[in-house]
């Protein structure tokens, strides 16, 4: 569109792939903001097919030549908003205006951002999550869920993005027993978060189903080394 900037005079390279729209006066695959860059080393910026990239967007390459911004295919990147250097982006997504990505935050798929939310770097966002609205995102969101706030919290399943994502009623009943066993204990001194963690793995019936082994697996990544652990959450009581 009219006023938008693809490419850059640096080293290294822009791609894109096929039936993107790039809108109006977007900047994409231009210089990193990391005082880390050295001028002159290698940057990279890689974006699959199928992306509706709106107005004002800014994507920037990747901050050193052995690391490259990526976004995948399906996208819908709504106007003003900014993905920094070393992002990777799957497939899917869509990020309402003014969604800001620091450097190095990985999204995963099907996931939906509301309006003016921020990301720490080296965040994680687990496929089919939802942040609400002017929310602070500074530690990972899990697979399936949804969080929202200042310093934004877990506030249960992303539900309706289920539903519309064709999980079944068996899929997301079994999800909502699993977060309640996790998140939502009765006594929450009586276990530890690693004890309901493994307590739900080893259920008969929920250690079968593939999207609570998904979600599990999200968690336990969530706390692996040079990994930031994920949101905070309230423990409530009850149903």
């Amino acid at each position: 569109m009219p006023g938008a900037m693809v490419g850059d005079h640096l080293p290294g390279r822009t791609v894109l792939g096929c039936n993107n729209v790039i809108g109006h006066h977007a900047v994409i695959g231009v210089k990193c903001q990391d005082l880390k860059y050295k001028p002159g080393d290698e940057c990279f910026l890689h974006i699959g097919d199928n992306n509706e990239i709106r107005e004002h967007t800014s994507i920037h390459r990747s901050s050193k030549s052995s690391d490259k911004t990526v976004i995948g295919d399906c996208n819908l990147i709504m106007g003003s908003c900014h993905i920094a250097h070393d992002c990777n982006i799957g497939n899917n997504n869509i990020f309402a205006n003014n969604t800001l990505l620091a450097g190095h935050v990985v999204v995963e798929d099907y996931t939906h951002t509301a309006g003016a939310i921020v990301v720490h770097q080296f965040c994680h966002i687990g496929s089919f999550s939802f942040v609400g609205g002017g929310s602070v995102v500074s530690q990972d969101v899990p697979k399936y869920t949804m969080v929202v706030g200042e310093r934004a919290e877990l506030r249960g399943l992303n539900l309706e993005g289920l539903r519309r994502n064709g999980f079944t009623a068996t899929e997301i009943k079994s999800l909502r027993t699993a977060y309640r066993k996790i998140f939502m204990p009765v006594d929450s001194n009586s276990t530890s978060f690693e004890e309901r963690i493994t307590k739900v793995e080893e259920d008969k019936e929920l250690g079968k189903i593939t999207a609570v082994c998904s979600m599990i697996q999200s968690l336990r990544d969530s706390f692996a080394q040079n990994r930031r652990g994920i949101c905070k959450f309230r423990y409530f009581s009850g149903s």
